[in-house]
């Protein structure tokens, strides 16, 4: 890591209470998986500590695994901590993201892409809004994702999407409704995440394979936080502005100096595909959000 690297993450250490506002009154989460969430497949790959504060996912050639959130929201902010899968995990594909349950459905996505030995991991993120993705973005990560347990947030409200690692914005996405672009912002969402066989696009447009032999592959979760407005029949009260919903202030309307400082850092060093950067997928015809301002 270049001092660069040093100093910049000084600061953010510094300014870490600036970047994530504190509340306790729309705390929703208990901390225990056992409570506050199910399992939706595969029970028997799903190993939760005793006290169901961590829980870790596995695959191998009979099956992968998920578990999903009790409640539903709409907007608010969610907070995981992950440790990713160890060694070779090419093909292998870690997912944690916030989905609708609609058939037009809308859906936050975070997916880990696994790698050979010695390679790094990609983190791929995309939005699904009414049914239509093809919204992806693609970074390197500056750091070590299966040494220790790191944190990866997803800020939602009625004015962005924000995805955050350890308190760094990698990805904004604009409400630009106003002007014809896709938004998620009247579908509630569960939190889901889950392991699975992703080998043929995971890795290397689906070069690389999964290597049985290593299996079976873990990916762990713990600390999480889900800090939102639980769905219960009426948007309105979700799209309201008040000391519950913080995250529907007009200080959480764009990102602040640092986290655009931060933005652009990760944009610069570690971006490595943007769909609005891709005229050949669209032939010329970008997305229209891809002309329009982030921030």
């Amino acid at each position: 890591m270049t001092n660069y690297h040093y100093g910049l993450f000084a600061i953010i250490f510094v300014t870490s209470a600036i970047l994530v506002p504190f509340s306790l009154a729309s705390v929703v989460s208990t901390g225990n998986f056992n409570k506050d969430f199910f399992i939706s497949w595969a029970p028997n790959h799903v190993n939760t500590s005793a006290d169901g504060t961590t829980r870790t996912l596995t695959l191998d050639h009979e099956s992968g695994a998920s578990f999903d959130s009790n409640s539903m929201f709409l907007f608010g902010q969610i907070d995981m901590q992950i440790k990713l899968i160890q060694g070779y995990s090419a093909g292998t594909v870690v997912a944690y993201y916030l989905a609708s349950n609609s058939p037009n459905r809308d859906e936050i996505d975070l997916e880990f892409l696994g790698n050979v030995t010695g390679q790094p991991y990609m983190l791929q993120t995309n939005i699904y809004s009414d049914g239509f993705g093809n919204r992806e973005e693609r970074i390197s990560l500056w750091f070590d994702p299966l040494a220790d347990f790191h944190t990866y947030s997803i800020l939602w409200n009625v004015y962005q999407i924000v995805i955050m690692v350890d308190w760094v914005p990698i990805r904004v996405y604009r409400n630009h409704a106003n002007k014809g672009v896709g938004f998620p912002r009247s579908q509630p969402m569960s939190l889901k995440t889950s392991l699975w066989n992703g080998e043929d696009w995971a890795t290397r447009g689906g070069k690389d394979k999964i290597d049985w032999s290593k299996a079976p592959f873990a990916a762990s979760f713990r600390n999480y936080k889900i800090d939102a407005c639980i769905w219960g029949g009426n948007p309105r009260f979700c799209k309201a502005i008040s000391s519950t919903n913080w995250w529907n202030k007009e200080r959480f309307n764009t990102l602040n100096l640092n986290q655009r400082r931060f933005y652009k850092w990760v944009r610069k060093y570690h971006l490595i595909y943007d769909y609005c950067q891709d005229n050949k997928r669209f032939q010329g015809n970008l997305p229209k959000e891809c002309s329009l301002p982030k921030y």
